[in-house]
């Protein structure tokens, strides 16, 4: 199962469903929600990103906000959605507290964060080392968890392969998701080659392969 699959199924029946997708980025996962019938608000820090977002996803509403403060009254959202997302969050306890506020009493939350394991994430160490906000993303559920603010309905860890067909290709995608890698990637080139070279699988095709382990949180405010 991959994350996609385990969010439809997490919030079925879609068509209707007011969910929030905190950290929407260009809207990807909007767009994939909206075409299954979800009402779907995006939030994202990032103006570039917005814009993106409202092009490829007209009929869904986007908002430049904060994880930590979502402008939205309580109880809004029959769901809400993080995905690799939390890792970036300055103060991730207060985002899983905004994103308990604005869910129905029986609304449900998913989180998907990167751990700081998998080839990708060893490409991506010379680029950006995520080790302490990911682990800080997780202590934070683990915190949110232990004090009742949430009940845990599911935990589960899927890999998430993704293939590229050379270097540059995966340094696109890593960089389209925060464009100030940019300069780190110049400035330290041969380094960050060989920490692909050396993570990725070489396919049969001649693509290169990377794996990254995602941990799916299905969480209920208490």
């Amino acid at each position: 199962m991959d994350a996609l699959t385990l969010i439809r199924e997490t919030f079925a029946p879609l068509p209707g469903k007011r969910v929030l997708d905190i950290g929407c980025g260009a809207g990807t996962l909007a767009q994939r929600l909206a075409e299954d019938g979800a009402a779907v608000t995006g939030v994202d820090p990032g103006a570039a990103a917005l814009e993106k977002a409202r092009f490829a996803v007209p009929g869904a509403r986007f908002e430049a906000a904060s994880a930590e403060a979502l402008p939205f009254p309580d109880g809004s959202f029959d769901g809400a959605v993080m995905l690799n997302a939390l890792h970036h969050v300055p103060d991730p306890a207060a985002a899983l507290a905004e994103a308990a506020r604005i869910l129905v009493p029986d609304g449900i939350l998913v989180v998907v964060e990167p751990l700081a394991e998998g080839s990708f994430f060893d490409a991506l160490r010379p680029i950006e080392d995520e080790t302490a906000v990911r682990a800080a993303a997780q202590d934070a559920i683990a915190a949110a968890l232990a004090s009742g603010a949430f009940l845990c309905r599911q935990d589960v860890t899927v890999a998430r392969r993704e293939t590229f067909a050379a270097l540059d290709a995966f340094l696109a995608r890593v960089s389209a998701v925060d464009p100030a890698r940019e300069a780190t990637i110049r400035a330290r080139r041969p380094v960050v080659e060989a920490a692909f070279r050396a993570a990725a699988e070489r396919e049969a095709d001649g693509r290169y392969a990377l794996v990254q382990p995602l941990r799916i949180h299905v969480l209920q405010p208490a």
